[in-house]
């Protein structure tokens, strides 16, 4: 088949997928105002082997029926607050019997419907305990936040090796799908630093796994977008935390000489963190930055001049700042969305993978046709380069290069209208397919509609393996039915 002709082909597969993506989100949207119900939203509940902790309540149920992304909603039957692992073990044991679907939800930062379910949802919140910490790892219950994670460990002097630069995620949020962050640069995802997970398979059983013992199902969960197992407690690695950390920001012109200089800065290990953003400049245009950090102990500050040399970045316009390693976090632009009215927005995001030997050229073509209006004054597009050869966890899926850039579209709009919503959640599956085409995966917390042989797709050739685990520890297809992957 010639390249052209397979374009084609795949454009109008995409087409028909659109229709239908675009057909779910309107009714999704519709759902959100009451104007769509569910018969398994309108029957009552009364499972008393489930336990006292499942909730039938309207208040309850409707608090769960959104995410983060607001774009879809779905309203459960049951809501269920467990206060042990056993609770999970015997309410998927229960829900069986009835049919019904299960997803786990911590902090309900999906931006596309994944943790939503018309049967019913687990609060991991509220499996949010910290039970153990040691000189090299810490043990704690899938619903902690990272905040309160670090919140922890830094009081011991430790931390995690990579964070995620939103703290308000659940542990068991991240695991399940990888886990980046600034550190991941240089550390992988957060998937490879879990030693050890306590796990609710599909059929009820409460298993712990690791490199050790039952390393298939360590696999299939880490990363597994929870198809075949709910993590509620995990072991971490933790490693020392630095005193303090200095932010380098620096200015470029264009993509290509941001690129060049990443490259060159991920190559020498200038940084123990970097990244970079595109972000609108308030006139249409774009303004490009380098984000680097370095950590240091208080009497042993960095070298400036070694930083900058060679970068092509002119250093009277960088901006540089001393911070403790805590400030880092994402807090502060939450404060300012949140102050606007644009928190609580819909949140049509694309996180993608690019292949390093094309990501300017595929990025520079991308940009030319988003415009700043699009993803508004305070979002931004991420674009920096990361070594695959720190990154080990299976399922999280890279491009097959020695380099890869992640390229995210952080859309804050701040309209609200849904036909737009719509027509952005339709640009970004195009924009996935054009990325695909290109040998570039999907960070899977994207709002992009995606059928099961799109899924394949992407596992490569880790489906069998995923098949298999899902045969074997979920064959009722029960858990968390957002992702549409079985």
């Amino acid at each position: 088949m010639s390249p052209d002709r397979r374009t084609l082909l795949s454009a109008g597969l995409v087409s028909a997928r659109l229709v239908s993506a675009r057909l779910g989100v309107t009714a999704a949207l519709a759902s959100r105002t009451g104007k769509a119900t569910t018969p398994a939203q309108t029957e009552s509940c009364d499972w008393s082997s489930a336990g006292n902790e499942l909730s039938c309540d309207a208040d309850d149920r409707a608090a769960v029926a959104h995410d983060f992304g607001n774009i879809v909603h779905r309203q459960p039957r049951a809501v269920l607050k467990p206060a042990s692992a056993a609770d999970i073990g015997r309410l998927i044991r229960r829900t069986s019997t009835l049919g019904l679907k299960v997803a786990a939800r911590g902090q309900g930062h999906s931006t596309f419907g994944r943790p939503l379910t018309e049967g019913v949802v687990i609060e991991m919140g509220a499996l949010s305990a910290i039970h153990q910490i040691r000189s090299d790892r810490i043990v704690v219950e899938a619903g902690a936040t990272w905040e309160r994670v670090l919140d922890v460990t830094l009081a011991q002097g430790l931390t995690p090796p990579v964070l995620t630069n939103y703290l308000g995620l659940s542990v068991g949020g991240t695991i399940s799908v990888g886990g980046i962050g600034a550190g991941s640069s240089r550390q992988g995802m957060q998937t490879d630093h879990v030693l050890e997970l306590d796990v609710v398979t599909g059929q009820g059983e409460e298993l712990t796994c690791s490199p050790a013992s039952n390393p298939g199902l360590f696999d299939a969960v880490r990363g597994g977008l929870a198809q075949c197992g709910l993590i509620t407690r995990a072991t971490l690695r933790l490693v020392r935390a630095p005193e303090r950390v200095r932010r380098f920001q620096l200015l470029y012109p264009d993509l290509a000489s941001l690129a060049a200089d990443q490259r060159r800065a991920l190559a020498e290990d200038r940084f123990d963190q970097l990244q970079g953003a595109i972000l609108p400049d308030g006139a249409g245009g774009w303004r490009f930055q380098l984000e680097g950090a370095l950590f240091y102990d208080r009497d042993l500050p960095p070298d400036d001049d070694a930083v900058f040399a060679s970068l092509s970045s002119k250093r009277d316009s960088a901006v540089v700042t001393d911070l403790t390693y805590r400030a880092l976090a994402f807090a502060k632009l939450e404060a300012l969305l949140r102050s606007k009215g644009l928190w609580s927005n819909p949140h049509p995001w694309l996180f993608t993978f690019l292949r390093g030997d094309n990501a300017e050229q595929l990025a520079h073509e991308i940009l030319d046709q988003l415009s700043s209006e699009e993803i508004g004054p305070l979002g931004r597009v991420t674009f920096y380069p990361m070594q695959t050869r720190a990154f080990g966890t299976p399922l999280v899926r890279l491009p097959d290069t020695s380099m890869v850039f992640p390229f995210n579209i952080v859309h804050f709009p701040a309209s609200t209208d849904t036909a737009k919503v719509e027509q952005t959640v339709s640009k970004n599956r195009l924009l996935y397919d054009r990325i695909r085409l290109a040998g570039g995966v999907q960070y899977p917390v994207s709002a992009i509609p995606m059928a099961p042989e799109d899924w394949k797709d992407h596992f490569g050739s880790m489906w069998p393996r995923l098949c298999e685990a899902k045969r074997r520890c979920d064959p009722l297809n029960l858990l968390t039915p957002g992702y549409n992957l079985f």
